[in-house]
């Protein structure tokens, strides 16, 4: 009696090369960038130069943010959504620090409000865009694929 032999495993898929980001996800990563970037200079700018407070050690809040250049750069989605939430750590210094300082402290606390709230727009703009775009590329694929038996 021959032996009975297992199955050929089904072949795998060609890997799918990612689709090239569209003009919505393009224009929210550059905005998303630029006031990352422009975020992490005024942070070091602010307390190694311009409002230092005690010896400079503040600047170290500026390293998380570094954290996320890379993830923008390569548009993964994580970045975007784990950088959304992480932004409201720096609206709340910003505001107490807006509130309670005073002179050029509280003016440079203004701008980062403002590039907080523009970083957080940037990011939910380009999730709701990447999303939207996936569900309605695997509509076309559900659509366009033959009936199962």
């Amino acid at each position: 009696m021959p032996a009975m032999s297992a199955p050929a495993p089904a072949p795998l898929p060609e890997p799918t090369r990612a689709a090239a980001p569209d003009a919505a996800a393009r224009i929210s990563r550059n905005l998303a960038l630029a006031s990352l970037l422009a975020l992490v200079a005024l942070c070091l700018a602010w307390e190694l130069w311009l409002a230092p407070t005690g010896r400079g050690t503040l600047a170290v809040k500026a390293l998380p943010l570094m954290l996320a250049v890379a993830g923008l750069l390569k548009y993964k989605l994580f970045t975007f959504r784990w950088l959304s939430l992480a932004v409201w750590l720096y609206v709340i210094e910003g505001s107490v620090r807006a509130y309670g300082d005073g002179g050029l402290s509280s003016r440079l606390a203004m701008i980062e409000l403002a590039l907080c709230a523009l970083l957080f727009g940037a990011c939910g703009w380009h999730v709701r865009a990447r999303l939207a775009r996936g569900r309605a590329m695997a509509a076309a694929a559900s659509s366009s694929a033959p009936p199962s038996p």
